[in-house]
Order: structure tokens, then C-alpha cells, then sequence
């Protein structure tokens, strides 16, 4: 019984050494570490308002594979990795990480917040507004999906300063271009660019401006009917528009040459 005993033993021992002799070094292998998103949640959102962006980059970004559809924290995560990448200059990203967010999670109070990060970010890429006005647009366009979308929200308020003055920058730009052609006696041309003031930017300063060069395109070319309903139009929503009274003088036939029209 002994000498079986003792045969038992080895052999058993020598089973163990097989099995651990299949591992490096003979260690048996660790189990996996457990998966806390709720603690990398925590850590990232620290890193990121103590200013370690690329860090909590990181973090987010596997807190997002990490986290199953559908979790309530999901709209969070994804949201700060769209403003990690805004913080660190990668504008591009975070203007389309930013627009997912505001279309993926469109009832989360992330939503507004997403949308005018997504409006920021085209603007930080607005670089040289003279020659390529697309980033300017595209941040005017979402600055105004924001405000029709919530337009109770915080968000909305703040993109309302941005509205303003990007309206008014395009539709200086969009006067100047009208002006050019107007000097250029290129009537119709000048028409276009005036009605698009209108059209566009009905709320700006220069629009009672775009209206009475367009008066005076009218007269130029002698359309009557055009420029005595531009006239009745100057008179109902912008009376103290300056110049109004040479332009349409009232009582005064509205076809009758003025005095020459400034052009500023």
C-alpha cells in the first residue's frame, strides 16, 4: 500500500508540473482585470478638469468600447472625448464627434451642448473668412439648428452672440460684393447680391442699406412696380433708415432720379 501510495503521489506531482510547465516560467496565468467603467468614468473626468487632456483622451476613449449600448453614461463619455479633442486643437474631430453626439443622443441634456461645441468648433476652423466662407457657414447653419431645435436651452443663448455677429459678417460681405457691381453699372448683378442681404440677413444692419441700393438699382434700369414696393417695404419695417427720404421721397413720383445715392 505504501510503495502504490507513494507511486499515486509522484505521479500526480508530475501531472501539476506538466500543466504548469505549459505557461512561461511556470506560472499559471493571472485572471483578467476586472472592467470598472464607473471608476476609468471617474478618473477621466478628473484628468479633464485638472486640464490633462490627452490622458483623459485616452480614458474616454475606452470607457466608450467599455460601456454596453444603451447605458446612460454613454452620452457623457462620448461627449467629453468630442471636447478632449476640441481642448488639444484637433477642431475636425470634435466638430464631428460633436455632431454624432447632438444626432445619437438627441434627448440627453447633452444634445444642446453638443450642437454648439459642433458650432464652436467650425468656427475655430474659420480661418481666413475673406476667401472661404464654409466653416463660417456650416457654424452659422448649426448655430441655428441649435436655436430652432432648444431654443430654451442655455446652449441657445450662448450661440446667440455668435448668430449675431456671423449674420452681420456675411451680410457685409454679401453688401460689399453688391456695391461692387452697383458702381460697375452691373444692375442685375448688383439686384442678386442686395436681395440676398435681404433674404438671408433680414435682422442685420446693413439690411435697410441692401433695401435702398436696391431702390436704386430699380430706378437705374426704370422698374417701376419693383421699386415702389421696395420703397412701401422701407417705409413699414425700417422708417428711420438713413437715406430713406432721398431715396423715396414721399408724395414725389418714386421713378423720379434723386439726388446721387451714396454708396457706403
Amino acid at each position: 500500500m505504501t510503495m502504490q501510495r507513494t507511486i499515486a503521489t509522484l505521479a500526480l506531482a508530475g501531472a501539476l508540473a506538466g500543466v504548469a510547465g505549459c505557461h512561461p516560467r511556470g506560472r499559471v496565468p493571472r485572471a483578467a482585470p476586472v472592467v470598472e467603467p464607473d471608476v476609468d468614468l471617474a478618473r477621466a473626468m478628473n484628468l479633464f478638469r485638472h486640464g490633462d487632456f490627452r490622458r483623459a483622451q485616452v480614458i474616454f476613449q475606452r470607457v466608450s468600447f467599455q460601456l454596453p449600448p444603451g447605458s446612460p453614461e454613454l452620452a457623457e463619455v462620448r461627449y467629453y472625448l468630442a471636447e478632449t479633442s476640441f481642448q488639444v486643437g484637433d477642431y475636425v474631430q470634435a466638430a464631428s464627434d460633436f455632431r454624432k453626439v447632438s444626432d445619437e443622443f438627441s434627448t440627453t441634456e447633452y444634445a444642446p451642448l453638443a450642437l454648439l461645441r459642433a458650432g464652436d468648433a467650425n468656427l475655430r476652423l474659420w480661418h481666413r473668412p475673406e476667401l472661404d466662407p464654409s466653416y463660417g457657414e456650416t457654424a452659422l447653419a448649426i448655430y441655428q439648428e441649435l436655436a430652432g431645435r432648444f431654443p430654451d436651452s442655455e446652449a441657445a443663448a450662448r450661440a446667440r452672440p455668435h448668430v449675431r455677429r456671423l449674420e452681420n459678417e456675411f451680410a457685409e460681405k454679401t453688401y460689399k460684393t453688391g456695391i461692387f457691381y452697383l458702381r460697375r453699372k452691373a444692375w442685375d448683378s448688383a439686384i442678386i447680391y442686395f436681395k440676398d442681404v435681404i433674404a438671408n440677413y433680414p435682422t442685420t444692419e446693413r439690411a435697410p442699406d441692401a433695401l435702398l441700393r436696391l431702390v436704386d438699382s430699380y430706378r437705374a434700369i426704370g422698374y417701376k412696380q419693383e421699386l415702389q414696393e421696395t420703397c412701401e417695404h422701407l417705409r413699414r419695417f425700417y422708417p428711420k433708415a438713413t437715406g430713406l427720404a432721398r431715396s423715396c421721397p414721399a408724395g414725389a413720383d418714386s421713378s423720379a432720379t434723386p439726388s446721387t445715392p451714396s454708396t457706403p
